[in-house]
């Protein structure tokens, strides 16, 4: 099932915290993830089994590299204001006073790695939408898992953060490893992870 475009497009430039208030109230069905993507209210249904097993992998593996003080969270809403954006992420890591602040969000300025695992229905979101979307906000680390690439499963990981766009540190095939860099140092064995 794909994500739906919830059509609550706000009129005349919403404020931010408008939107917020949007996203706050934003009541989907159980399980489902509610964003804000360029502005507009979404909802996914809720991951695959192989999205979920793709994260949960991962989140083990960085488990054993982060410093004892950050966490790897599967469902924390990340706020991205200068892109009218509220992201819910497959995985973040950030420092774990950042996630003991009152409230539904986190500023995405303050993650040292976001992961977003393509859906059919997000894969253009993941892509495109949030590339621009973290690289402004400073995020140092965006690794896109594209399983629902067409032909080709792959895995980039984008970084170096300059001027509101990302360089593509790396780009492997589904069955290769990937390498996050320091502070994390870790090689990511895209064949563990399974295809829809």
């Amino acid at each position: 099932m794909s994500a739906l475009a919830a059509e609550h497009r706000l009129e005349h430039g919403p404020g931010w915290e408008e939107l917020v208030g949007v996203w706050e109230r934003t009541d989907g069905p159980e399980g489902w993830t509610v964003e804000v993507v360029e502005g507009i209210v979404t909802m996914a249904p809720p991951p695959t089994n192989d999205r979920g097993a793709t994260a949960q992998r991962l989140q083990r593996s960085l488990y054993s590299v982060i410093p004892g003080d950050w966490g790897a969270y599967q469902t924390l809403g990340v706020s991205v204001p200068g892109r009218q954006g509220l992201y819910v992420p497959d995985l973040v890591v950030l420092p774990e006073t950042v996630v003991a602040r009152p409230g539904h969000h986190v500023p995405a300025s303050e993650a040292e790695l976001v992961v977003e695992i393509t859906s059919p229905g997000n894969a253009h979101n993941d892509r495109i939408a949030k590339v621009h979307g973290y690289a402004p906000a400073g995020v140092p680390l965006y690794l896109l898992l594209d399983p629902c690439r067409s032909g080709c499963p792959v895995a980039t990981l984008h970084g170096e953060p300059e001027n509101g766009t990302y360089r593509v540190l790396s780009k492997v095939e589904y069955g290769e490893r990937i390498t996050l860099p320091e502070p994390f140092g870790l090689a990511v064995d895209t064949g563990e992870f399974p295809l829809p």
